[in-house]
């Protein structure tokens, strides 16, 4: 269809309407949404925008044809409909008309046009503010530590001050770039430096709480065209709130320059943007501008906050945030792409894993946890399976030493928020030498020359490849000359290839969106859970798949506990991948409808083969789950280049069953508030003294590599652990107290046995006696057990009988006589007795169980029909 002249230039005019900065958001008058436009769908943007009442406001970020609009608050901002949004009512509005329509008639008037409007619209959601929760360590601030060189003897720091001319007073106090006491850690730039290499010509941005420009560390290198301010929207990133000072730590960690203020940066000619996004509420649309403003400039963006390190939160970004980080590695810096750098999180000690965070477990970041003064594992670093490599930060003495606003210094920074700005500091010098690297190749080459640190810490276990991969280290420390000397001949990569089977559904198990109830499914049983997947040379072939990067899954478990459930994935080759252990603290009963894990551990594996997933909980009383279903994704290079495809990031991507077209129009769902905080909020005030270790696995109760099979065999699923058994005190003498009744009540059953056999034999041939005379009281042979057990008279010892009955042993289970010679098989009533409590005995609803009603007796079949 050819547009007219006059709405094709209003087409063009829609495509320069962006302003040169974002326009000030007006919260108290105004209600904000995010339209995403399909502009060959048949209805303009100006129609789309018309018929849901709202006014364009701008172009979100660089993200083409999703737009910001608004609406004017009435009166009441909600409509008469149950308090709900006027807007979003007329969009379901349409949605319902639209739907109304059936293909057996032509869609006529106003049917036709929301179908066509609908069709144009491919997502459309409402914009809250919500608090990226600030997380920031003053409370430890403290003054600058003297600086008294005669106290102490020359060491390399001085010397390599003394070389490089520098005069920074706090130089030597930056053991993260030149260790005295510890020298094989530290993060080795001097070297890089030496060759004339100080990052210049490359720009991070700090995405944090602002960034103190005027200061005299940083001015000279602040990069103030690609800086702003998403809270106020002013286009300099002030400081402002008293705990505005974690952006400018990290940026002082990788460009403060060389003078006389505090210490100097990794890459300290380089420069650094700020973009201020921690010190009050944003919205989806703003922090998905934020992850791309200025991306053609700005090569780095350094990401020192995430969901809460609380062992409980799990937040992943959302659509419009997702597709900002997928823009940002498709387009920015003139397509070689973003590199993002995210600090793993400080929550270990509550628990927390990396994996649950979606920033994090994200392909496209480079995730970054720490080892500290010693090179040990400080108890607050975050491990799991997306780790890439450690950094240098706070632990076993010593704190990072960087600058800080208002022309001061601190001693006092940390947390894995310290160590993503210094391996940032890293990947600016590289791209001094190499800007022409993608964000895949800054990946490739950590996965290279990350050295192995540690080497007899447990948590180390081998890939496929030989290489040793860590929970805790990644793949080992980020050494800046190695990293330098390994990218100057550096080949790159082939672009991105992918291939993402269908999801299996267990047993049906079904989840239409992903706020809904999930169906179907198979029960988690004690020993787990398993399914698998096989992937064939030719479904490789037919998606031009060569060598395996990252792997994702996302998995779909309803849980009455989620901190209960624990993942793992298990490679052809038998490589284990811990996606999820259990968290302690997480008492969340949503489960987990889609969420993506992500695994960096089977990088350069075949990928040909079984793949198994094992889903496990902890068998915890009270609590159980289902498995629903899985889905594995595949990410790696091209065999043949030409043939390179562009990732669509799809808004499918939680249903279940996966659905192979893109087509569905995004319905909005409600949105609740979610903080960022920076990981050094709630870092322990002895983050900076703890001693480290290096000799604890991350995940230490997943050390059973998984079995193939589906579910576990009954035999696996009673007593799939008795080594937790044996660890337990209280089970451990209750199982020893339960074999010594045994033995005692079976050795008195055989001995009545003995005197009542003696009995029969006294008894002349011709005599008839009735069994009940015999087997006191017309018992069935069925209970002879329990008349061992409790044998004394009629009435004594009642008590003790009905304890003895707690032991659970079926009644019958010794009799060596046919059990045709019984009688009647015995049942169980549904019902309690009259007077008698239902809860008395859960186990006399299965015959399994070994107690039979309240009173102990069993009703006969035939006393029964």
């Amino acid at each position: 269809m050819r547009l007219p002249f006059p709405l094709l230039l209003a087409f063009l005019l829609q495509q320069c309407v962006r302003a040169s900065t974002p326009a000030k958001r007006s919260y108290a008058t105004h209600d904000y949404y995010v339209i995403e436009h399909i502009p060959s769908a048949g209805s303009t943007l100006d129609e789309c925008t018309g018929e849901l009442g709202v006014e364009l406001v701008e172009q979100v970020g660089e993200l083409r044809n999703i737009w910001l609009v608004r609406s004017a608050k009435l009166m009441s901002s909600f409509s008469p409909r149950t308090g709900s949004d006027r807007v979003l009512d007329r969009f379901e509005d349409l949605v319902a008309l639209s739907a109304h329509s059936t293909s057996l008639y032509p869609r006529v008037g106003h049917q036709a046009r929301a179908h066509r409007i609908l069709s144009s619209i491919k997502h459309f959601s409402p914009q809250i503010p919500r608090q990226r929760t600030k997380r920031d360590n003053s409370f430890l601030e403290r003054a600058p530590p003297p600086v008294n060189p005669g106290d102490s003897q020359p060491e390399a720091s001085e010397a390599i001050a003394e070389r490089l001319g520098f005069v920074d007073p706090l130089f030597t106090k930056q053991w993260h770039i030149v260790n005295d006491q510890y020298p094989e850690h530290m993060m080795n730039v001097t070297g890089v430096w030496e060759m004339g290499i100080t990052g210049e010509g490359i720009i991070t941005s700090l995405v944090d709480d602002g960034l103190d420009y005027q200061s005299r560390d940083l001015a000279e290198n602040f990069d103030a065209e690609d800086s702003y301010d998403f809270n106020d929207h002013t286009d300099l990133p002030t400081p402002i709130l008293a705990d505005d000072h974690h952006g400018t730590r990290c940026a002082g960690q990788i460009a403060a320059v060389k003078n006389d203020v505090c210490g100097v940066g990794l890459a300290y000619k380089s420069k650094v943007a700020g973009v201020r996004i921690l010190s009050g509420p944003i919205t989806d649309v703003d922090e998905a501008a934020a992850l791309n403003y200025g991306f053609q400039n700005v090569s780095i963006f350094s990401c020192s906050w995430g969901p809460p390190d609380d062992g409980r939160s799990m937040e992943a970004p959302g659509y419009i945030i997702e597709k900002a980080v997928v823009n940002g590695i498709q387009n920015g810096r003139a397509g070689k792409g973003s590199i993002y750098v995210f600090a793993s999180g400080n929550g270990a000690a509550q628990g927390d894993q990396c994996n649950f965070d979606g920033y994090t477990n994200s392909i496209y970041s480079v995730t970054v946890s720490a080892v500290d003064f010693k090179g040990l594992h400080p108890y607050y670093s975050e491990p799991c399976a997306a780790n890439m490599v450690v950094a240098y930060s706070s632990g076993s003495g010593q704190r990072i030493v960087t600058t800080d606003i208002n022309d001061k210094c601190t001693d006092s920074h940390g947390g894995t928020s310290a160590a993503a700005p210094n391996a940032a500091g890293v990947f600016a010098l590289v791209l001094q030498v190499r800007p022409d690297l993608t964000w895949r190749d800054i990946q490739h080459l950590c996965v290279k020359t990350a050295q192995m640190i540690n080497p007899e810490d447990p948590d180390w276990e081998p890939m496929a490849s030989g290489q040793m991969y860590s929970y805790k280290y990644g793949f080992g420390q980020l050494n800046g000359y190695a990293y330098v000397q390994a990218a100057q001949d550096w080949q790159l990569v082939k672009p991105q290839a992918w291939f993402h089977p269908a999801a299996i559904q267990i047993n049906n198990g079904t989840l239409l969106t992903e706020d809904g109830n999930m169906e179907g499914g198979q029960p988690i049983i004690s020993g787990g859970v398993m399914s698998s997947f096989t992937v064939t040379q030719d479904m490789l072939d037919a998606h031009n798949f060569e060598g395996l990067e990252h792997v994702t899954v996302r998995v779909w478990i309803s849980h009455s506990k989620r901190g209960d459930v624990e993942v793992e994935l298990t490679s052809p080759g038998g490589v284990r991948s811990v996606l999820a252990a259990k968290r302690d603290h997480d008492r969340a009963d949503t489960g987990f409808r889609g969420w993506r894990f992500m695994s960096v551990k089977h990088w350069g594996e075949n990928v040909i083969g079984t793949w198994t997933i094992k889903v496990s909980d902890q068998s915890a009383e009270g609590h159980s789950g289902t498995f629903h279903g899985w889905r594995l994704m595949f990410w790696g290079s091209t065999v043949d280049p030409a043939d390179a495809k562009t990732y669509v990031l799809p808004l499918s991507q939680y249903q279940l069953p996966s659905t192979d077209g893109d087509d569905a129009v995004s319905i909005p769902t409600s949105t609740s508030s979610k903080s960022h905080p920076k990981p050094t909020s709630g870092l322990p005030d002895d983050h900076g003294t703890a001693e480290g270790e290096a000799g604890k696995p991350a995940f230490p109760s997943q050390s059973v590599p998984a079995t193939a099979t589906m579910t576990p065999t009954p035999d696996e699923g009673w007593f799939s652990d008795m080594s937790n058994l044996v660890s337990s005190q209280k089970w451990f003498f209750g199982a020893i107290g339960a074999v010594v009744l045994f033995g005692v009540g079976a050795g008195v059953f055989f001995w009545r046995r003995h005197v009542k056999r003696r009995a029969y034999a006294a008894l002349s041939a011709g005599d008839e006696l009735p069994m009940s005379s015999v087997s006191r009281q017309g018992r069935p042979r069925a209970k002879e057990l329990y008349d061992a057990f409790g044998e004394v008279s009629d009435d004594e010892d009642a008590d003790e009988e009905t304890r003895l009955r707690g032991v659970g042993f079926h009644s019958g289970f010794l009799d060596d006589d046919d059990p045709s010679s019984v009688g009647p098989a015995p049942v169980y009533r549904d019902e309690p007795e009259a007077g008698q409590d239902a809860s008395s005995d859960v186990r006399s609803a299965s015959p399994e169980s070994g107690s039979g009603s309240g009173d102990g007796s069993w009703e006969l079949a035939s006393q029964t029909h």
